[in-house]
């Protein structure tokens, strides 16, 4: 049996404490971001952040980190970390990959077991009561996306769900600033509704008709929103 030496903890290296305190620091930035508190662009200074929330610039580094690979933030050399900002090519290039795989999901209806089903159902359930509840925008959009990935997940291909994933990302944000300008989260919810209401009618045909136009006018509701060119 390895012998602890005297006079030394086991397990010295580990901090639990600091990384909770990184998770915390992220999440109000997250808050914060999806508040509109922190608009697109928005330089997030290490030095001032860490004075603000009380914390060390390395445990802000880290949260920064966090945010980048969310896409909430871009780190660019010699300009540091800002709050991302959403370009109209990636809005049109991501719906339009949107189209493909959503598309295949609800192609895939009638295949698609049991549980993929009541998948499609229950994400729609959790995002309406969240605009019941008047939920925070950062679960309207978690909400919102988790209703789009559960439509992929009609192909029970768990390598186009991972891609749809990714692909969501990229449009938090966007989604997240257009819920807040035009509070349009009780109309998304009906959106959402006819197209479920369509597959559970068997009209696929009809279910892919409509979200062609969704994505669509998703689309361009985020660019004229946000003032993309």
């Amino acid at each position: 049996m390895t012998q602890v030496s005297e006079g030394k903890a086991p397990f010295g290296t580990l901090h639990v404490e600091h990384a909770s305190t990184v998770d915390r620091v992220a999440e109000e930035l997250r808050r914060a971001v999806f508040d509109g508190e922190l608009e697109s662009g928005t330089p997030l200074r290490e030095v001032a952040l860490a004075a603000s929330l009380g914390v060390s610039r390395p445990t802000v580094r880290e949260a920064l980190t966090v945010l980048v690979a969310e896409g909430l933030a871009t780190r660019e050399p010699n300009r540091g970390v800002s709050v991302a900002t959403p370009e109209a090519a990636s809005v049109r290039d991501v719906c339009a990959a949107r189209l493909v795989l959503e598309g295949a999901g609800i192609r895939c209806w009638h295949e698609a077991d049991d549980e993929q089903r009541t998948l499609v159902r229950t994400t729609l359930e959790a995002y309406i009561g969240a605009i019941d509840a008047d939920a925070s925008y950062q679960e309207l959009n978690e909400r919102h996306l988790a209703f789009h990935v559960s439509l992929v997940g009609l192909t029970g291909s768990p390598r186009l769900v991972a891609m749809q994933e990714n692909l969501v990302v990229e449009l938090k944000l966007a989604l997240a600033q257009v819920d807040r300008i035009r509070r349009n989260a009780h109309d998304q919810a009906d959106s959402h509704a006819r197209l479920v209401r369509l597959l559970e009618r068997d009209d696929v045909d009809a279910a892919y008709a409509f979200l062609v136009r969704h994505l669509a006018d998703a689309e361009e509701e985020i660019i004229e929103a946000l003032g993309l060119d």
